[in-house]
């Protein structure tokens, strides 16, 4: 499949022409691999996401962490009932370690 120009999600450099994410934010590795903590904000379609799961594979690839970026907004559907609830973010937090993690970093299966 030829790239193409995204406008709508997350960014992969393989299907999607774009810069390199972390190119510009450049403190932001630095920040992450001191192990502190860093908020990214900006308007819808900026390229939250993508610099972020950029940088989660960047960091695994690195041999040193094992980083995911993940979502806990599925979680929000089920309000009333927590462990649905929790159900949900844990279900959704294997799905994209299946996706993005090595199988030997991957948590075990839930209960």
């Amino acid at each position: 499949m030829a790239r193409y120009f995204n406008t709508a999600g997350p960014c992969l450099p393989e299907l999607h022409f774009m810069l390199p994410p972390e190119l510009r934010l450049p403190t932001v590795r630095r920040l992450a691999e001191q192990g502190l903590y860093f908020v990214v904000h900006a308007p819808r379609q900026s390229g939250k996401t993508t610099l972020v799961r950029s940088l989660a594979r960047s960091l695994t690839a690195s041999g040193r962490f094992a980083a995911l970026a993940t979502t806990c907004e599925n979680g929000q559907q089920s309000r009333s009932d927590l462990e649905r609830g929790l159900s949900s973010v844990i279900e959704t937090l294997q799905q994209d370690a299946a996706l993005d993690l090595p199988a030997e970093l991957r948590p075990p299966a839930a209960n």
